[in-house]
């Protein structure tokens, strides 16, 4: 956007209403904001009346100098070359000619196929096309710990690539165009976020082919609110007004909060016509649509603890509780959230109760010569598991090497066992060896606990793969619960499956689990329910 700060007068208050593309006055910050597309008719109405930003100067100056046209999508496909085996011998699957022919006709789109599905190899050979006619560059965002596998993947393909990890993503792009390919999109699901900002930057400058963002979770936690920074990001229509995308797909409104007016969007409706609407620039596919891979099935193992087990579970959470609220008193936290802060305590603590169940499961497993793969939220947990059961250990403690090669040994069969945190192991790797994934508790999200899942269930998997989920009383059974109904609103948006939504909200949820919680004796026996 460009900002237009000035002295107040009347006169050039109502020459910028006139400008086109239109401007929004921003009130709070006292300045008009206009598109990029406008800086043309602002340089002839403004023109020396006002200082221009070095930079911005720069990118007008690129506006009316664009670059040369693309050449025909009919060409582009063709010197992609997807019917012809790779240099490394492997073919692409149909369902990653399409996508590459599909990202070959458009400057933004969003590629939100099913993790496993090779989203990376089909971005690669699309781009390869690019280069090939067009002489650009190929710039790839991606988290740090997966920039390796994408060196792999451009060297199969002699394709030269400029890594840069979300977290140092540049100012702006070289004068030559850039294909820019955006891994794990759903990072930048935080408009208010400093790195979706900086995205938004990159996707907006005048010196960028297209833009392809890659994730199998474009709405992670259910939320229409998120999906919007990655429409703006692509030049979605539905990206243009904050405000009225919210107001109508994710139930915006004003709230009165400690006296003061707030807006929120947290809600989800008309899902059935916003999936209407993205489609043309989002392509998602199921696994099961594209692959005939061994099937994936799950299975619930409620814990139960015994009398003196549960006394020391209500200990362990009292304990907890009684800690927060003294540093409430003492202002270091804020004293609404306690419900959210006992959750907390309870999947920790849950956590710590479940392991012997968890390391008798595995360890029958072991001993049938299963390879078995488990994810925990917390490394505490993860820690203690590799304690009485050996294998590989896979956590944020490790640099990125390490964690590959803790994965090349599960992999190369050297070790029957990993051991990983949701965050490092759930993002990223081939865990195809696996033929039981267990879940000691669950992400708040669908797409965390999928993507977990689905290291393992994908191409080159050799059977079937069993999913465990460990559940500990109403703590695991809320948050199974919020990932069934946040599941259905993504099922809608990505596939169009009518679902009756739930609709709780978690403060609510929450607030029932307390009241639960309170009314029992002792988590012993709300363990055996």
């Amino acid at each position: 956007m460009i900002e237009v700060i000035f002295p107040f007068d009347p006169v050039t208050q109502a020459q910028l209403r006139a400008v086109r593309p239109q401007g929004l006055w921003r009130a709070r910050r006292r300045c008009w904001e206009f598109p990029l597309e406008a800086s043309l008719a602002l340089r002839n109405l403004l023109a020396g009346r006002f200082s221009v930003d070095p930079e911005l100067a720069q990118w007008m100056t690129w506006l009316e100098q664009p670059l040369p046209p693309l050449p025909p999508h009919r060409a582009l496909v063709a010197a992609a070359q997807l019917e012809q085996l790779l240099p490394d011998g492997r073919q692409l699957f149909p369902h990653q000619r399409l996508a590459a022919r599909w990202l070959l006709a458009r400057r933004g789109g969003l590629l939100a196929h099913a993790m496993g599905l090779g989203k990376t190899l089909t971005a690669l050979v699309a781009a390869r096309a690019m280069v090939r006619l067009a002489a650009c560059r190929v710039a790839v965002v991606a988290p740090a710990g997966l920039h390796a596998h994408w060196r792999q993947e451009a060297m199969a393909l002699g394709l030269e690539l400029e890594l840069v990890s979300w977290g140092r993503l540049p100012r702006g792009l070289p004068p030559a165009g850039t294909v820019l390919i955006v891994d794990e999109a759903h990072y930048a699901q935080n408009l208010s976020a400093a790195r979706t900002q900086a995205l938004l930057r990159l996707a907006r400058h005048p010196r960028l082919r297209t833009i392809w963002l890659l994730t199998g979770t474009p709405m992670k936690n259910g939320r229409p609110s998120q999906l919007f920074p990655l429409l703006v990001a692509i030049g979605h229509p539905l990206g243009r007004d904050q405000q009225d995308f919210e107001q109508r797909y994710c139930q915006g409104h004003c709230r009165q909060v400690n006296g003061q007016q707030r807006w929120q969007a947290r809600g989800a409706e008309r899902l059935d016509e916003l999936q209407d609407l993205t489609r043309p620039l989002m392509l998602h596919r199921r696994k099961q649509d594209c692959l005939d891979l061994p099937p994936k099935r799950r299975e619930l193992h409620p814990v139960e603890l015994s009398p003196s087990q549960g006394r020391g579970f209500q200990h362990l959470l009292q304990g907890k509780v009684d800690d927060y609220r003294r540093r409430a008193i003492r202002g270091e936290v804020r004293p609404g959230a306690e419900a959210l802060a006992m959750l907390t305590a309870l999947r920790q603590i849950g956590a710590q109760y479940k392991l012997p169940t968890a390391v008798e499961l595995v360890g029958g497993l072991l001993q049938k010569r299963r390879a078995v793969v488990v994810f925990t939220a917390f490394v505490a947990a993860a820690e203690r598991m590799h304690e009485r059961l050996g294998g590989g250990l896979l956590t944020g403690r490790l640099k990125s090497a390490e964690r590959q090669g803790q994965v090349n040994r599960f992999q190369d069969g050297q070790t029957p066992l990993l051991i990983a945190t949701f965050g490092t192991g759930g993002l990223g790797f081939n865990l195809n060896r696996a033929a039981h994934v267990v879940l000691l508790e669950r992400p708040w999200t669908p797409g965390d606990a999928e993507q977990a899942e689905d290291r393992c269930h994908r191409i080159g998997m050799g059977g079937p793969l069993t999913s465990h989920w460990l559940q500990l009383g109403v703590a695991d059974q809320l948050v199974d619960g919020l990932i069934a109904s946040k599941a259905e609103r993504v099922a809608l948006l990505l596939e169009g499956r009518r679902t009756t939504l739930q609709r709780d909200s978690l403060p609510a949820m929450v607030q029932g689990l307390i009241d639960r919680w309170s009314s029992e004796p002792s988590p012993g026996a709300e363990g055996t329910q």
